[in-house]
């Protein structure tokens, strides 16, 4: 009587080529936008042509429109940023205070019949 472990057969995983998908990552993006804001006032904002990104703080919006077209291959009308500040928490049963930090957000108008796939998917 043979054991089980020592009769199976070893099959090779063969990995499946990478496919190419529609964001390209550069440095001038790595070093401006931080992800997507993924928010319901930002999913109103897809209906016009605007998309909501986390950016950092030494970020421009010349280096934004630049970021966005090289990634996403779309044409950009107009950047406006805004600073949210950082926010006093207090959590914990001590009641401890600490800090919500700061964000930069930019609001990205694209040309029109233009679309960033990421944002296809709704909520």
């Amino acid at each position: 009587m043979t054991m089980a472990l020592f009769d199976k057969t070893i099959e090779k995983k063969v990995k499946a080529p990478k496919q190419e998908s529609a964001i390209q990552e550069s440095v001038v993006t790595s070093k401006t936008l931080s992800r997507p804001r993924i928010t319901e006032k930002a999913y109103a904002l897809n209906a016009l042509n605007q998309y909501v990104f986390v950016v950092t703080k030494e970020s421009t919006k010349r280096s934004i429109k630049r970021a966005i077209e090289e990634t996403y291959g779309v044409s950009v009308e107009a950047v406006n940023i805004v600073k949210l500040p950082a926010k006093k928490k207090v959590s914990g049963r001590a009641r401890t205070a600490g800090f919500k930090g700061a964000v930069k957000k930019a609001i990205v108008s694209v040309a029109e019949g233009q679309a960033i796939e990421l944002f296809k998917g709704g909520m």
